[in-house]
């Protein structure tokens, strides 16, 4: 999908705060989108894409616990 945007335009940002029980998951990565949108659709009560911008990114509201982060040590 030819959106206009830059490679470096096309950010993905993950927003949470120790107060809320919701992630917002902000992206322009295709794989990420598709995770997302396939998680949405298995569940729903955990997590549903609110926004789509019309250039190729997607917001989604995951419920806190459901989005991990891994860090691999180096070799």
């Amino acid at each position: 999908m030819r959106t206009g945007l830059t490679k470096k335009q096309k950010t993905t940002v993950i927003y949470f705060d120790e107060h809320s029980r919701i992630i917002e998951v902000q992206t322009h990565n295709t794989d990420l989108k598709k995770r997302l949108m396939a998680f949405a659709a298995k569940y729903p009560q955990c997590c549903r894409q609110t926004d789509d911008d019309e250039q190729g990114g997607l917001t989604f509201e995951i419920e806190k616990g459901r989005l991990s982060f891994r860090l691999t040590a180096p070799y």
